[in-house]
């Protein structure tokens, strides 16, 4: 059954490295609850208590703004084969931004994902299992390539021009800070 950790051993860290889909949760302490879920080869455990993952554009920009307004973050993994377990990453979270210094390092961790937008850097300061016992099975097929190919159609500028019209603000109205004040 459940149990809870201070960091992430080597054990999780294999588990979530095959893991094809992760799941993401933020508010801020008067917003709506977001949950998002995450793929395309996109986390990366750096070391016990800290995990990054890279954003890609979306239709929203929550996480973005919750983040920066309240930085609690949680993770949440299932197994959809295998033995049956829910790992969640529980800590404080924040985003950089492509015009913060932090970005070319550590986007050079991700293959090159059209649309990249934020990286969010969560160090984590709880790990907790659970059984998982009522997710059912599925079995991965393939990656979706519509958002990739969607960026690619749009190019850098067709990309900032959309965060400009839709990335913006939060569903709350709240900003996300996606573009630099100079652009």
């Amino acid at each position: 059954m459940g149990q809870q950790f201070n960091q992430i051993s080597t054990k999780l860290t294999q588990f979530i490295q095959a893991q094809k889909i992760f799941f993401v949760a933020t508010a801020t302490a008067d917003s709506r609850v977001n949950l998002s879920p995450k793929g395309m080869d996109s986390l990366r455990v750096l070391s016990p208590n800290r995990v990054i993952w890279l954003n890609v554009t979306g239709s929203g920009n929550e996480t973005a703004c919750h983040v920066q307004e309240n930085p609690r973050m949680t993770i949440m993994f299932t197994a959809f084969e295998g033995a049956p377990m829910i790992l969640r990453l529980y800590g404080q979270a924040r985003v950089i931004h492509q015009h913060d210094s932090e970005w070319h390092e550590l986007f050079g961790l991700f293959p090159a994902i059209p649309g990249a937008r934020q990286i969010f850097d969560l160090q984590v300061d709880l790990v907790q299992t659970s059984c998982g016992m009522a997710v059912p099975f599925f079995d991965y097929v393939e990656e979706r390539e519509q958002l990739k190919d969607w960026a690619n159609k749009q190019g850098e500028e067709g990309i900032k021009s959309y965060w400009q019209k839709k990335n913006q603000h939060s569903i709350d109205g709240k900003p996300t800070h996606i573009l630099h004040d100079s652009e």
